[in-house]
């Protein structure tokens, strides 16, 4: 494979993890791994008649998945800034003529992990954070979701299983299946499984029909994500009165953090965490810088009138030490301080890689920030945590 040309950096701390990595999947990965009633409307790629490419879901055209936005001109690729050029919709989605290593392979990929000097990669997809936000059938995401996962555990085994880690994709449209299905993808070998920041319900991920799942995560004793994907427009951050700015990426990626935030509220507004004492609860790509801030904001309202019906024994913060596990990005200068402030056993880092929308030097800004961490809190949230949380033999 001839691979986009870059310029490796080796982290010289050991035992690092990333946290969030992902991978570009095979453009006919749904197509071979969905069961067979579910093969017919399985997510595939086609073509207008007039040569403009869209993701087929659930048997119709998506309007987002569509042009430049699946263009293989940009899955593959990173680094893309500024002054990167406009990417070519014609490119077919999967085939990037010069992607980053590790990007589509996962021999690639565990070849980049010793150039970077990493350990290991907790893994999450690329195209599947993408047809959610255009679902709304319950069935229909559950069969995706089993299909993505059986998928992702073949492509970590074609690399190392034992390095590259894989988190199953999990739809609360369905809790008591998504419940079924972390139990079946876990007995497989996933580590842990992880939601996205909307529900196809609109019911806050709190919300108690949720339950089955967190009880399930609880009894298996695996941590339970949140991660960021491409939002149905109902779902989007900010107020009405800005719905223009909606339209605009910078805007959507600069406040896409919100809707991480807002689930965390909803744990504390329905009381999670004393049903599920043992529930582990990750925060991914929403950076860690807020965190505190969040805590103090949520521990001065519990305190006042308006905590009255919040069933908590303790402040919000109280359950964050003990529940909760926040990923940070390289880049963020206050995380050493956060790191300080609210205890090293709580962070990771992560590099979003492949995506394109971050630059390609996060090792060096990932050695930068470790270098103000004391040795103990660097080794933890370097890998230690991460290694920990998922019991990883890395």
């Amino acid at each position: 494979m001839n691979y986009q040309e870059e310029r490796f950096h080796k982290l010289k701390y050991p035992g690092a993890i990333d946290a969030d990595g992902h991978f570009i999947e095979g453009p006919k990965l749904w197509l071979e791994y969905s069961e067979a009633k579910y093969k017919p409307r399985a997510l595939q790629f086609k073509w207008t008649s007039d040569g403009v490419q869209y993701l087929e879901i659930n048997g119709r055209p998506s309007k987002i998945s569509r042009g430049a936005t699946i263009s293989g001109a940009v899955f593959g690729t990173f680094g893309n800034t500024r002054e990167s050029g406009r990417w070519d919709p014609s490119v077919p989605y999967g085939e990037c003529p010069n992607p980053a290593m590790g990007a589509f392979d996962a021999k690639g990929r565990i070849e980049r992990l010793d150039k970077e000097g990493l350990n290991a990669a907790v893994i999450y997809p690329t195209l599947a954070l993408q047809w959610e936000t255009e679902c709304d059938d319950a069935d229909y995401a559950q069969a995706m979701c089993r299909a993505y996962n059986r998928a992702v555990l073949d492509w970590c085994a074609e690399g190392n299983a034992k390095r590259l880690i894989a988190a199953a994709h999990l739809s609360l449209g369905d809790p008591q299946a998504a419940a079924h299905e972390l139990e079946r993808a876990v007995k497989a070998g996933h580590k842990g499984g992880w939601v996205a920041q909307f529900t196809m319900t609109r019911k806050p991920h709190a919300h108690p029909d949720h339950d089955v799942l967190f009880a399930k995560a609880q009894e298996l004793d695996v941590p339970l994500g949140i991660h960021p994907t491409w939002e149905p427009p109902w779902a989007f951050s900010g107020r009405y009165a800005f719905d223009y700015v909606h339209r605009h990426t910078f805007w959507i990626n600069v406040t896409a953090g919100d809707s991480i935030r807002q689930a965390l509220t909803s744990f504390m507004q329905y009381g999670t965490f004393e049903k599920f004492p043992r529930l582990k609860l990750v925060l991914l790509e929403a950076g860690a810088g807020w965190i505190s801030y969040w805590l103090d904001r949520m521990d001065a309202a519990f305190s006042s009138y308006a905590g009255r019906k919040v069933p908590l024994k303790e402040r919000p913060s109280f359950y964050f030490h003990r529940n909760i596990w926040v990923s940070g990005d390289p880049d963020e200068r206050a995380l050493p301080a956060i790191v300080e402030l609210e205890g090293s056993d709580k962070f990771f880092w992560a590099s979003d890689f492949p995506h394109s929308d971050h630059v390609t030097n996060y090792i060096e800004e990932l050695e930068e920030m470790a270098g103000k961490l004391s040795a103990p809190a660097r080794q933890k949230v370097l890998g230690e945590n991460v290694a920990q949380l998922y019991k990883l033999g890395v």
